[in-house]
């Protein structure tokens, strides 16, 4: 077996964030402008790390189908609820699958399933914040989920909480950047602010389905990994 040193297993990563936090601290400076074109430099700099491990790792078919049907699973949690606000159960099998299948494919299943549900509901400039806002909850959840925090239902209730609002905050930083002038703190604290009713709704959302649902997913989950042998 060859040894992979810690940088070459992660150096697309740090090289990906590198960049993409310059892109941001240039969106900043140009106070908006040009957003659609920074704004899918970030989307790039988000996925090809995750989408270069993804492409060079041997995987099973058999894990390949598994998250292809949680991506379906996360879509199916947007679409019949996209006449209520921030209220979907996306969010809320994107930490399940982050759980079970690490950080680097929950990013994957987190930005692909806001791709994907948004063939259905609309794409736009909001696309690849939202592919980059679930990829790191997705990222964040799988760092987590490699702990024994993973079996504390009342720490990941918790956890989706502040991922309603953290989420909400990542798409209030779009809508400041492409739509209030002049960008000042000022300004953004306003943005932020005005959204707090829908955010809190996310976050009950998670809530709610994270106290009653995370258990017999988890069962499940760990079911299925184990009976087909996927991780």
């Amino acid at each position: 077996m060859i040894k992979v040193n810690w940088w070459e297993r992660n150096r697309s990563w740090l090289l990906g964030l590198i960049v993409m936090l310059g892109l941001l601290a240039g969106l900043l400076a140009l106070k908006g402008r040009h957003y659609l074109l920074l704004s899918g430099a970030c989307l790039a700099c988000s996925l090809v790390p995750a989408y270069w491990h993804f492409e060079h790792r041997h995987m099973q078919t058999r894990l390949l189908v598994f998250l292809a049907i949680m991506i379906a699973l996360g879509v199916l949690g947007r679409i019949p609820f996209a006449a209520i606000p921030n209220v979907q159960l996306t969010s809320f099998v994107v930490i399940v699958s982050a759980i079970a299948l690490g950080p680097e494919l929950g990013f994957v299943s987190g930005s692909m399933m806001a791709l994907v549900s948004n063939l259905f509901l609309g794409q736009g400039p909001w696309t690849p914040w939202q592919m980059l806002a679930w990829g790191l909850m997705g990222v964040t959840t799988g760092l987590l989920g490699r702990t024994s925090l993973r079996n504390k239902v009342g720490v990941l209730v918790v956890w989706g909480a502040l991922w309603g609002f953290w989420f909400g905050w990542i798409m209030d930083l779009w809508y400041a950047l492409a739509y209030v002038r002049p960008v000042r703190p000022a300004s953004l604290l306003v943005s932020f602010a005005s959204s707090a009713v829908f955010d809190s709704f996310h976050a009950v959302t998670n809530v709610v389905s994270l106290l009653f649902l995370y258990r017999p997913w988890q069962t499940m989950m760990k079911r299925l990994m184990t009976k087909y042998r996927l991780i």
